[in-house]
């Protein structure tokens, strides 16, 4: 099947934002008006398009991304429409890393919320253009102004309104557009395909529109050369110039185009489309991607966003599909695909077939002959291939850059209700795991436990309703525990000797370690001292190997140890004597002994808290998160109510929610984002 529509017509799009700004519900609307849906859900009945898992209706939040795909004015959209809440960070991060552009939608109300500053800065991490929706203009306490601004001071970035509202909450009625300088009318809040009409701008709002105009042509004039001789020249500039100059700076990332709107009330998406497809890059726009040779790292391998170039692909998701089993969802970078090619897994050197290419809806989906660049499909039936993982063509190899995701850092134990379902529920986590890099379990070895780890509270509460609705395994689970980390405060060297007949071989080693710490986050670095003896090369790699594995277990509590740089200093061999199996035990029990001398001490994973509340109650919101170890950091005005900002041990925030509606009398909210791990003076851990 040869492409209907040109790659420079197709964007890839994500919609990014803090739970429940109304990202659901605005790709709601956008599938609606571009003929995707005849009848449109909505997230707090439970009826939602995008949202197709039964959690996800239920609780009103957006779990997995889900990825569909539309039309407007003749060109094709793939959008992905991704989680807020913060246990589901992994879902954004992974949507991110294949997308050409995105939609960042804020409230109206709140501006920029902490959830909205952890999906910003990844959108940053790969450099993915964006512009901009102000949501819920309809809503009592809307400021277009406040929330734009608040993108400025928060984010960093140079947000420039290309519309501005007329009125807001009860009295917002329509849009100025500052390309046209024409007022778009909203006629109904109802389901209409042409509830919109052009008119001149009112009177009382020209000056306004007159000076936001002038703002937007000074601020794109700066990122164009010809236009800013324009500007200061006093020539008039046409829109098609203006439309081509802000998407040229949208595609550099240098210019924040700034629309407005209600999607609840459906006004003003139908210009966000416009937007889209006006200003958001293609994948020709976003030009070559660069990998590696597998065999050779060092060489860096480009493929252009072509389908005359070999086929490479990036799997980016893995998701169980009642109907046909494991899903993969890859995004192709260049070339084409058919149905029945080989093709090769360049992560772990496997090849395998492909039975169907489907394009999603959702939950529905269109099967398709073949799929070439630009485009983003589900490949059923994939077995070996994993997220984060390179496709391409054997004889034509190349390697991306695997995605990473964040750690986990919650614990619980769980077991089936009925033996008979042991096997099963273990079967049944392994396919979760599969689909989910942040979720893990694995089997304790004192306690005889499985254990389950995951990134928040929800996310396991997640994790055990599936194991009931889809696998239909009932099971009973523990109390949440914190994932703890163990490092070292201090430096050690030290010397082990391991000498002992195994058989009627004698086996020899004499190791030399010498432990620092590393920067906090840096991970565990094993390094070779430059005046060790010459040794074969299988030596040398058991020595790497046993000192990292030295590390999976701490002396004070059994948890990993992070962020340690151990150093190889010297090796003692015997000619015929020294193995690798001596290597190993014999460095094992070097890092072991070092560790014990270089203070060791548990780390405890801090979250970055916001709670918010009345003005009445912000005393006792504080007052508690001081007595939950918290560190107050930032009192801010949001609205009516005040954002308390604090950094509070995990351990001390289980049950919150429940202590802060009580305290609030229902009233109060908050969000809580991993930072980062340090020391704790706990006892009981």
């Amino acid at each position: 099947m040869s492409r209907t529509i040109e790659l420079d017509k197709y964007r890839n799009i994500g919609i990014i934002a803090h739970i429940d700004a109304g990202k659901t519900t605005t790709t709601e609307r956008i599938l609606f008006y571009s003929g995707s849906l005849h009848k449109m859900g909505e997230v707090h009945e439970g009826t939602a398009f995008m949202d197709y898992m039964d959690q996800e209706r239920e609780r009103g939040i957006t779990i997995t991304s889900a990825a569909t795909t539309c039309y407007w004015h003749g060109h094709q959209i793939n959008i992905i429409d991704t989680p807020g809440h913060v246990d589901f960070t992994a879902e954004v991060q992974r949507s991110l890393r294949v997308l050409d552009g995105a939609v960042a939608v804020f409230c109206a109300v709140a501006g920029v919320e902490p959830q909205s500053e952890t999906v910003w800065r990844q959108a940053d991490q790969f450099g993915v253009p964006r512009i901009v929706y102000i949501n819920k203009m309809d809503r009592i306490g809307a400021d277009f102004e406040k929330a734009v601004e608040s993108i400025r001071e928060i984010l960093g970035a140079n947000p420039v309104p290309i519309f501005i509202p007329v009125g807001s909450a009860d009295e917002f009625s329509g849009i100025i557009d500052l390309i046209t300088m024409k007022y778009i009318h909203f006629t109904s809040d109802v389901q209409d395909l042409n509830n919109f009409e052009e008119r001149e701008i009112p009177e009382a709002m020209k000056n306004q529109a007159d000076d936001a105009r002038a703002l937007l042509i000074e601020s794109i004039a700066e990122t164009n050369d010809a236009l800013l001789e324009k500007y200061f020249g006093g020539e008039n500039i046409s829109e098609d110039e203006l439309i081509a100059s802000i998407r040229a700076a949208v595609i550099s990332s240098t210019f924040l185009p700034v629309c407005c709107g209600s999607s609840f009330k459906n006004k003003g998406v139908q210009q966000v489309l416009d937007s889209v497809i006006r200003y958001l890059p293609s994948p020709i726009d976003r030009g070559i991607v660069k990998g590696f040779d597998p065999e050779h790292p060092e060489k860096v391998i480009e493929r252009k966003p072509s389908s005359t170039e070999p086929f490479s692909a990036l799997a980016f998701k893995v998701l169980t599909d009642v109907y046909v089993g494991r899903l993969t969802f890859i995004r192709v970078y260049s070339g084409s695909l058919k149905v029945g090619d080989m093709i090769y897994n360049a992560s772990i050197g496997k090849r395998e077939r492909v039975q169907k290419i489907l394009r999603m809806q959702a939950n529905k989906r269109d099967e398709l002959t073949s799929c070439e660049a630009g485009e983003i499909v589900a490949l059923p039936g994939l077995k070996l291939t994993k997220t984060g993982d390179t496709l391409c063509h054997q004889d034509k190899q190349v390697l991306f850059e695997k995605i990473s995701f964040l750690e986990p850092v919650i614990n619980q134990s769980i077991e089936a209700k009925s033996t008979a379902d042991q096997a099963k529920m273990l079967e049944a986590l392994a396919r979760l795991a599969d689909e989910d890099p942040t979720f893990q379990f694995n089997n304790d070895q004192e306690s005889g436990q499985i254990i389950i780890s995951g990134v928040g509270e929800l996310h396991l509460d997640i994790v055990v309703d599936r194991l009931k609705r889809e696998f239909g395994v009932a099971t009973r689970v523990g109390k949440p525990q914190v994932a703890y980390r163990e490092t070292i405060l201090g430096s050690s060297t030290s010397e082990v000797e391991f000498d002992k007949q195994i058989g009627t071989k004698n086996q020899y080693a004499k190791v030399s370690v010498a432990l620092r710490p590393s920067d906090s986050g840096t991970g565990n670095i094993v390094l070779l001292g430059e005046n060790l003896p010459k040794m074969p090369a299988v030596l040398l790699e058991a020595l790497q190997s046993s000192a990292k594995e030295s590390l999976s277990v701490g002396p004070i509590a059994g948890y990993p140890i992070v962020d340690i740089t151990v150093e190889i200093i010297d090796v003692g061999i015997r000619e015929g004597e020294t193995t690798d199996i001596a290597c190993k035990v014999a460095v094992a029990n070097a890092v072991r002994e070092a560790i014990g001398m270089a203070q060791p001490t548990l780390l405890e994973p801090v979250f970055a808290v916001e709670a918010i509340a009345p003005m009445e109650y912000v005393g006792e919101v504080i007052a508690d998160l001081n007595s939950r170890r918290g560190k107050i950091e930032e009192i801010t005005q949001k609205g009516s109510s005040q954002g308390v900002r604090a950094a509070v041990p995990l351990s001390e925030m289980f049950g919150y929610v429940t202590k802060l509606r009580s305290m609030t009398q229902g009233r109060g909210s908050y969000t809580m984002i991993f930072s980062h791990y340090e020391p704790t003076t706990l006892k009981q851990y």
